[in-house]
């Protein structure tokens, strides 16, 4: 299996959780797998984004700009912004509720994700739109987000990786004191991505 998968959002999301989880996942399942985070000005807001190349075809860490296979948008913004990376029938999985920048609280630009979902649905075919608030709201927290996108992927099929596999990983590497309600995310995730599953 070949796959390039792009996670993006912003810092404080837990995407770089989310993208050691799929990496880890599909080293156990015997695959060879580079991967990068570029970081930057993270600190609750800024960029994020996440590189996993799973596959012997890749030779680098980084996603050349049109071959990723999969992007997992935190963000709405975030996701346009990566879109230059995105195959022709790649899918995007982005959660529709916007982080919205310290500069809209200081100029009100009015950034509430709208128009930004439209052009994304415009110029990607395969989008899978999920609302995080309303998605967790019976957890209580939409921090729960970075394990219910992979919930998400696992149900829609679009990582190659097994289920039983990605949910070992996320077993081994999240505090048990969180691991209950991180598995009902990524059960909730799950129920979605079933409805867009290929």
């Amino acid at each position: 299996m070949n796959k390039n998968v792009l996670l993006c959002g912003v810092g404080g999301q837990g995407t770089v959780l989310a993208s050691k989880i799929i990496a880890a996942a599909a080293m156990e399942e015997g695959s060879t797998v580079h991967s990068a985070e570029t970081i930057g000005m993270a600190q609750r807001g800024g960029s994020v984004t996440s590189h996993v190349r799973i596959g012997d075809n890749c030779y680098s860490p980084l996603i050349p700009e049109g071959k990723a296979d999969v992007i997992l948008a935190f963000e709405p913004s975030e996701a346009v912004r990566n879109l230059k990376y995105l195959n022709k029938n790649g899918t995007v999985v982005v959660n529709s509720v916007p982080v919205k920048p310290v500069t809209e609280s200081l100029h009100e630009t009015g950034y509430d994700g709208t128009e930004v979902l439209a052009y994304l649905k415009k110029k990607v075919k395969n989008v899978i739109e999920v609302d995080a608030g309303t998605m967790l709201s019976t957890l209580g927290s939409s921090k729960y987000f970075n394990i219910a996108i992979l919930g998400v992927s696992i149900g829609a099929d679009i990582l190659g990786i097994k289920e039983e596999t990605v949910v070992n990983e996320i077993k081994s590497r999240v505090p048990e004191r969180f691991l209950e309600v991180d598995m009902k995310a990524f059960n909730l995730g799950k129920e979605i991505g079933v409805t867009y599953e290929t």
